[in-house]
Parts: C-alpha cells; sequence; structure tokens
C-alpha cells in the first residue's frame, strides 16, 4: 500500500517560500524544508521528483507573489498605471527582499520572469496611453526601468530606506526629465 500524503503540496510550497523568504533561494534542501514542515523528507518527496521540481514551484509562487504587488499598486489608484507599476516593482523589492533577489538580481530568477514579455507589455501600455510610436516607448521605458530597478535593489540590499514619498517623486522627476530629453 503506498504511502498516505499526509502534508499537501501547497502547504510544502508555503513551507519553502517561508525558507526562501529568510534564507533566500540557496538556503532551501530538502533537508531545511523537512524541519520547516516538522516531518521527515518523504512526504516531500511523494509531493515532488527532487529539488528541482520543488524550487520550480516556489519561483511560480514568488512570481505570482510579485504579480499581486503590481495589480495591488495599480489597483491602488494612487498613481497613473505606469508609474503605479514601477512603485509596485520597488515596493515588491522593499517588503520581499530575498523574493526581489532571486527573481531580478540572480542568473537563476532571471529564467523565471520573461523580461522581454513584461518590458514589451509596458512599450505598448506607453504608446497607448502616451500615443507615441513604438521607439520613443522603447527608450522611455528602457531609461525608467534602470531608475526603478535601481531604486529597488537598493532597498533589496539594504543601502537605502527612501521614505515613500520621496521615491514617487524621485519617479516622477525622472520620467518627466527623460520625456523631455526624448523629445516627447
Amino acid at each position: 500500500m503506498p504511502a498516505k500524503k499526509m502534508i499537501s503540496k501547497g502547504n510544502i510550497v508555503e513551507a519553502a517560500l517561508g525558507i526562501v523568504r529568510r534564507e533566500g533561494m540557496e538556503g532551501l534542501n530538502m533537508r531545511s524544508l523537512a524541519k520547516e514542515c516538522n516531518c521527515s523528507t518523504q512526504p516531500i518527496y511523494l509531493s515532488f521528483t527532487g529539488i528541482d521540481e520543488l524550487k520550480s514551484a516556489v519561483a511560480g509562487r514568488i512570481v505570482e507573489i510579485y504579480k499581486g504587488y503590481l495589480n495591488s499598486e495599480i489597483a491602488s489608484g494612487k498613481y497613473p498605471p505606469y508609474k503605479a507599476t514601477g512603485m509596485g516593482y520597488i515596493r515588491f523589492a522593499k517588503e520581499e527582499p530575498k523574493l526581489f533577489k532571486y527573481l531580478f538580481m540572480s542568473s537563476n530568477g532571471a529564467s523565471t520572469v520573461d523580461e522581454r514579455s513584461d518590458f514589451n507589455e509596458e512599450v505598448f501600455n506607453i504608446m497607448g496611453q502616451m500615443g507615441i510610436p513604438q521607439d520613443k516607448a522603447n527608450g522611455l521605458h528602457a531609461h525608467m526601468w534602470v531608475w526603478v530597478h535601481g531604486i529597488a535593489t537598493m532597498y533589496a540590499t539594504g543601502y537605502l530606506n527612501w521614505d515613500w514619498d520621496t521615491v514617487a517623486k524621485m519617479l516622477t522627476d525622472a520620467f518627466l526629465g527623460i520625456k523631455a530629453r526624448l523629445g516627447i
């Protein structure tokens, strides 16, 4: 008779996510997860064939959390949609630094998020919202992404902890300056 699952796959992923939030993806292994779940490794191996499959499931969950930050910031209505996306990205880095580092500051996480697709989606949003051609939208978004990613990285690494109004003002100033430079 096969062993009975006592811990759901979803609970295992959430426990693994807890480890990654504290220690980063490098802290996640079957033994540390078994300890976190207060069980042996057997229940984990009943749900996952190995560490690679488990890490893939955790990475998918991290992307869901990241997208939740973006959607929440847009839904708040506090900023225009394009700015809200940048603010959500930065907030994710501030509040979930280990998850941010995995997705956007490691070679392993980079394959989890389709950055080209996200970039192109934002370019098309800019084109629609501002009525500008694709080359101008590409330039604007590339410049803004450098600003946003730089601020997010400084939050994730603990380099800075500016108040939220300062971050919002800096993004507006950068946006207006880049628009002027590009003649938009």
